[in-house]
């Protein structure tokens, strides 16, 4: 825990700032001026609080996070020493891709970008796929040489699908479907058409798409993995609005016919199902009624996940460690679905 005598800086998590004599009454008084009070930063208080400026955005810049550490040290910014990496340079996995290819959409950022690291890093060459193409590049940046082939492209264009898929070339080993967006919590009655017809464009279609185009690969080979990134969303009725919800129960649907089908064809699909993670996807309430009915089971929630943990997930279903795993919905979420 942090103490008087050491510096607190943006690499502590939430939690210790609120516990920092001098930090903490910082912080309240930053959130108690947006209307808001401690209990809106507690389902990422593990989280250091840099972490903010991602996930939060203008709502939270870079410049008010250096602010604050002045602010909380007397004036003067402290010197530390650089931060750890979020992941390490060798996953516990070991190299469990290797000469493999696996396809990784939303690669750019959040759970595809942890996800693709992680696959690049034990030796697979990963199809990255994203619409964000100057992130893209970073992910490239990151990883070993040659070990990612960037693709930007649009999952719900039929075009870009035939480009993921070309750039993969004749075999495919894996695909992860992670790519998705956030409703605004709207209910049924509140749900616009091209709210709904947009989440489900990305949300279902995409990944319908995607694994269509890659199954005859698979077939061919008589062995593959896919695991469709849904949520949390897909195992109540209470974690997000109608158009997000329904979308997600759809991915679930694709995941069990799919297995069912392809199981004896030594192709195996599963589902990762998180609760909160550290990404840039939003989940803000856009609905007053929604926010009523659901306020006070938002407060539920576990803490926020590091993207890198679902990764772990995601990657292990992909892996040969979990081959007589198929047609499950792995719930990764802190222990939310046993509430």
């Amino acid at each position: 825990m942090t103490t008087d005598d050491r510096p607190i800086t943006a690499g502590n998590s939430v939690e210790e700032w609120f516990a920092h004599p001098v930090g903490g009454p910082v912080l309240r008084e930053l959130i108690e001026r947006s209307g808001q009070d401690e209990d809106a930063l507690r389902p990422v208080g593990k989280l250091p609080l840099a972490r903010l400026v991602e996930l939060a955005g203008d709502r939270f810049p870079q410049e008010l996070v250096d602010e604050l550490v002045i602010r909380a040290n007397g004036g003067v910014a402290p010197v530390v020493g650089e931060e750890e990496d979020e992941e390490p340079e060798t996953p516990p996995g070991g190299a469990r891709f290797t000469g493999r290819t696996v396809i990784v959409t939303g690669a750019a950022s959040g759970i595809g970008r942890a996800t693709a690291a992680r696959i690049a890093r034990e030796g697979g060459r990963v199809v990255g796929v994203d619409i964000a193409e100057d992130r893209l590049r970073a992910l490239v940046d990151g990883a070993p040489e040659g070990s990612v082939v960037p693709v930007a492209g649009d999952i719900t264009k039929d075009e870009d699908i035939a480009r993921i898929v070309a750039a993969a070339g004749e075999r495919v080993d894996g695909l992860a479907n992670v790519a998705g967006i956030m409703d605004d919590m709207s209910p049924l009655h509140e749900v616009s058409d091209q709210a709904w017809e947009r989440v489900f464009a990305v949300n279902v279609d995409g990944a319908f798409k995607l694994s269509r185009a890659v199954l005859p690969s698979m077939l061919a080979a008589g062995r593959g993995a896919i695991v469709n990134v849904t949520s949390e969303a897909a195992l109540r009725g209470n974690a997000a609005g109608a158009a997000y919800t329904a979308s997600k129960h759809a991915v679930v649907g694709i995941t069990r016919s799919s297995a069912f089908m392809y199981g004896p064809q030594g192709i195996r699909v599963n589902a990762v199902a998180p609760g909160p993670v550290a990404t840039g996807i939003e989940g803000a309430f856009g609905s007053a009624f929604a926010k009523a009915r659901m306020g006070e089971f938002m407060r539920l929630i576990p803490p926020v996940a590091e993207a890198a943990r679902l990764a772990a997930s995601i990657t292990w279903l992909l892996s040969d460690d979990s081959d007589n795993v198929n047609g499950v919905v792995l719930a990764s979420d802190g222990g939310w679905s046993v509430q």
